[in-house]
């Protein structure tokens, strides 16, 4: 067994994972004995990412010197500790099979933007899609909406599932989006038939492009917005209305999946370079 770290840096909030690494010699299975994030709340990012290495330490009792890998995933180079970087796309596809091994497709919901992948079963990215430069389908997007509404985002997903009446915001630019939440407020319009619409607005774009990749079941979620619940539940209802037989799935660490697959893939470039 070796250790291994993975640490995800996203736009809003870090993301680390320390695992038990059972290389070939060992024979022995892969095992993650530490899972946090937090985010950064306009802190210094390079101050949040050191403190919470230092706490995974602490909580692990170990030392940086204990690791025989150290990677990065998103914004790595606000790392000054890592010794290897991979891309955010392969180690959520690698992080979603740890968390499920049947995964065959992945949906990465992310605080900028989403990302559709269909993957093998060695986790090899075989077809991607992701959103535009618009934020109208992200996480922060959501946040922002929440924030406004006076909604903590651990209310949205079950406030979102009592709507009667949701009505539907412009699915084209978070700037208009926001310009119809405003003018929803102004009318009166319920708190949960506008968190309904917003899911239904994001569960679109999903849709299409999971239709773009053509996804196989089952599809694996990754990325904050994988613990909402109303969104998920909007997923399946519409995947379910075109007739598309996916399977959604989600775990509770599936926001810690980059975080996961960074740790992952720096075991097995360890034993590369080792060899």
């Amino acid at each position: 067994m070796i250790l291994t770290a993975g640490i995800d840096v996203g736009a809003s909030s870090v993301k680390i994972a320390v695992l038990e690494y059972g290389t070939k010699n060992a024979g022995s299975p892969h095992r993650a004995i530490y899972l946090a994030g937090e985010r950064f709340h306009k802190r210094d990012p390079k101050l949040v990412i050191r403190g919470c290495f230092e706490s995974a330490l602490r909580a692990c009792d170990l030392s940086e010197d204990d690791f025989a890998y150290i990677a990065s995933t998103g914004e790595g180079d606000l790392i000054s500790f890592r010794r290897g970087h991979f891309y955010g796309m392969t180690t959520h596809a690698r992080g979603a099979q740890f968390l499920f091994p049947s995964t065959r497709s992945v949906l990465d919901i992310g605080a900028l933007h989403a990302r559709a992948m269909r993957v093998d079963e060695r986790s090899k990215v075989l077809q991607y899609q992701m959103t535009g430069q618009c934020a109208s389908g992200s996480g922060q997007f959501l946040e922002n909406i929440a924030r406004y509404l006076g909604v903590g985002l651990e209310e949205v997903g079950p406030l979102s599932m009592r709507a009667r009446r949701p009505e539907i915001v412009s699915g084209i630019c978070a700037v208009l989006a926001e310009t119809d939440v405003i003018n929803m407020v102004s009318r009166g319009v319920e708190t949960a038939d506008i968190l309904r619409g917003i899911h239904e607005s994001i569960g679109g774009r999903l849709v299409r492009l999971l239709r773009a990749i053509k996804a196989e079941s089952p599809v694996t979620i990754t990325g904050g917005l994988a613990r909402d619940t109303g969104l998920m539940a909007v997923l399946r209802e519409k995947l379910s209305s075109e007739g598309t037989p996916l399977e959604i799935q989600t775990h509770d660490h599936s926001a810690l999946a980059g975080a996961l697959g960074a740790a992952l893939w720096a075991g097995f470039r360890h034993e590369r370079l080792a060899a």
